[in-house]
């Protein structure tokens, strides 16, 4: 069987080139997120796997959920309903947001600190990222007291483990070799 995310992708695509043609591509990113959010939530995925359900019921029940969606929107859902494809919601809508992402030039950094940093110093760091990515960031930042001291940056397939814990293990690691 293919990978979910190989059987996501035309769809993903044909979604992007339609709202970029548009020129909603903010629009049809917050009607995907939000119907995946609800293909992902337990109760709407157990009525949507019953299967005295039609398609084009499962397809009204997620639209209904969906009502801010344009008609292209809820055509949209209603061929992934036909087509048995609802369950990809969430895969779409996670490559739909990259694809804007990477339209947009923006990236959204995930930084992970043993302390509260100051927002100075996040800032600072953003814009070292900005300037080294070419891209405008969007950080978020978490707390990991196990880290010890340092930073880890992530960021889709780039991580930068500046971490104590981390160099920690590198030196055990020479010195067991």
């Amino acid at each position: 069987m293919a990978e979910v995310n190989t059987v996501a992708r035309p769809y993903t695509k044909a979604a992007f080139e339609y709202a970029l043609g548009k020129g909603n591509l903010d629009q049809w990113s917050a009607t995907l997120n939000l119907a995946a959010a609800a293909a992902g939530d337990e109760k709407v995925a157990r009525v949507l796997s019953n299967p005295a359900m039609t398609d084009a019921q499962k397809g009204d029940l997620m639209i209904s959920i969906c009502e801010e969606a344009d008609q292209a929107g809820k055509n949209f859902i209603q061929l992934l309903a036909a087509n048995k494809r609802l369950a990809l919601l969430p895969e779409i809508a996670a490559q739909f947001n990259k694809l804007k992402a990477n339209q947009e030039k923006s990236l959204d950094v995930e930084l992970t600190t043993a302390f509260d940093l100051l927002d100075e110093q996040q800032e600072k760091l953003a814009q070292a990222l900005k300037t080294k990515l070419g891209r405008d960031i969007t950080l978020t930042a978490q707390v990991d007291k196990s880290i010890l001291g340092g930073v880890v940056i992530r960021t889709e397939d780039l991580v930068i483990d500046g971490s104590v814990r981390a160099r920690l293990a590198k030196l055990a690691e020479a010195m067991n070799s």
